[in-house]
């Protein structure tokens, strides 16, 4: 006797396909949070590194912060902006480039701080010159202090964000992102602690464009984006810890220090 062969019919093959349709729809949006997740982590841990390195150049240093930019040095000079020193440190050019930041680079100096994804407090920024500003100077948008940063002159280290994410994009489209300002959000002259940068989890150079670079220089929160300012970066605080933080957290008045003079 012939043996009969058994074979799935019609319906059977469209339920099986529907069953994997279902647990793929389920299945795919946790694979993607789990994956933006571990980007998140790793950017935290690699962040922890310049935390660290930054103190280090402090006890180098007299206490004195790497500037976030030197504008007593010229712009051919690569130490101009705060990460060719600090990479004396790191030694790893890879720790200044946000994780998952797609098209990022280490900024090499004045030329190329536009690549950087990891921005450092410009609050940090040293002139000596006249377009200094002095220590808690009543002004909205000052870009280098007259004196150099250190943890001394913050009221509160464990408080003041010293780095976050930035956007990165081409230099004729305004993107500055090896710094963010302090106080490009808000700005409250009379309690200049209360000052919140530009925030969010979409891309502001993009969206607020027409703005002098000056008045850009925003934090992206890259991580989880949502379009309504819920996703995520990690902060580095003066002490060298870290944690994470919404765009939203950020743009909350005194809950972070940005504007420490």
């Amino acid at each position: 006797m012939l043996s009969m062969r058994k074979a799935f019919t019609l319906i059977e093959l469209l339920v099986v396909i529907a069953i994997i349709a279902i647990l793929a729809a389920i299945l795919f949006p946790v694979f993607a949070q789990a994956k933006e997740a571990a980007k998140k982590t790793a950017c935290l841990a690699q962040m922890k590194q310049l935390g660290s390195a930054v103190a280090m150049y402090a006890t180098d240093a007299d206490d004195m912060f790497v500037p976030s930019t030197n504008y007593d040095a010229p712009t051919d000079d690569p130490s101009r902006i705060w990460t060719v020193p600090l990479n004396t440190y790191v030694k790893n050019k890879d720790i200044f480039v946000a994780t998952g930041a797609s098209g990022s680079k280490f900024a090499e100096g004045w030329t190329t701080r536009n690549q950087q994804s990891i921005g450092m407090n410009g609050a940090a920024g040293f002139d000596s010159s006249s377009a200094g500003c002095d220590d808690g100077q009543a002004i909205q948008g000052c870009e280098g202090w007259k004196s150099a940063a250190s943890q001394s002159r913050m009221d509160e280290p464990a408080r003041t964000g010293l780095f976050a994410c930035t956007p990165h994009g081409p230099m004729a489209a305004k993107y500055r992102g090896y710094v963010f300002a302090p106080d490009n959000g808000t700005f409250d002259p009379l309690n200049y602690q209360l000052a919140t940068p530009l925030a969010s989890d979409r891309d502001l150079v993009v969206e607020l464009g027409s703005r002098p670079a000056s008045q850009l220089k925003p934090i992206y929160a890259r991580y989880g984006r949502t379009g309504k300012d819920g996703g995520t970066t990690p902060v580095i605080f003066g002490d060298s810890h870290a944690k994470v933080y919404s765009a939203k957290q950020i743009q909350t008045p005194g809950l972070i220090i940005w504007r420490f003079r």
